[in-house]
């Protein structure tokens, strides 16, 4: 009995680890994924200074929880860095983005005007800054330029052409055409004959063109027949 019993028992043995061999294994259930803190979410773009999405989170968040007692922390946070923004780019000499972010700033905390108040000051002594300085460069230009053959300071300036001698008027007209542009002038073209308006201002206009092709002439015609064909110039005032 025993040699039969210890087969038996070797058998039942052999069976059961077989089974557990072949048996599959349960999986395992997946385990449970957390959606994110929406808060931690928006003080993170805050901290990392992407304040577009700040603000997109907390107007989603605001929209949910209107009475969330957090927002007012977090809104008053994201003021404060486009506020801090807005003294950077101004130091950089960008008015424009600090100007921008100035406004976002103030359209966060529109109760608390002071917070404000000093880049609003800054803002507006930099524009000024640049204004002062744009204007002392224009008045800079305006005195390197050199008049050819008008008055600058006169209200008008006659130049008489010499009609009869081309190579001379050529160049008369030349230095007439540099004047209209560098000075913005005025002309009237006074002519003894109706036929020799055409002629004349075609050639001063094809000049003007071709110094500045955008300039835009103002070109009047007079008819004055005991008088010699001359050129009446009048300067842009400043």
């Amino acid at each position: 009995m025993k040699p039969f019993a210890s087969r038996y028992l070797l058998l039942a043995a052999f069976s059961i680890l077989l089974g557990a061999c072949q048996s599959t294994p349960q999986a395992q259930a997946p385990a449970s994924v957390e959606a994110p803190d929406p808060y931690a979410q928006l003080e993170q773009s805050i901290n990392s200074k992407e304040l577009a999405t700040a603000e997109d989170q907390l107007a989603a968040l605001q929209a949910k929880s209107p009475d969330d007692s957090r927002l007012e922390q977090y809104q008053r946070q994201l003021a404060e860095a486009y506020l801090s923004r807005s003294q950077i780019v101004l130091q950089k000499g960008d008015v424009n983005a600090a100007a921008t972010a100035l406004s976002r700033a103030r359209a966060l905390m529109p109760k608390a005007p002071a917070l404000t108040s000093g880049v609003n000051g800054a803002i507006a002594h930099a524009r000024k800054a640049e204004l002062d300085k744009a204007e002392a460069e224009l008045k800079a230009a305006e005195a390197k330029r050199i008049a050819k053959v008008i008055d600058p300071t006169a209200e008008t300036s006659v130049i008489e052409l010499k009609i009869g001698q081309m190579p001379q008027l050529r160049k008369q007209l030349d230095a007439i055409a540099a004047d209209i542009v560098a000075f913005n002038c005025e002309v009237t073209l006074q002519v003894p004959r109706v036929d020799d308006y055409p002629w004349l201002s075609t050639l001063l206009a094809k000049r003007i063109v071709k110094l500045n092709p955008y300039f835009e002439l103002h070109l009047q015609r007079q008819i004055e027949r005991n008088a010699p064909a001359q050129v009446v110039i009048k300067p842009a005032q400043l």
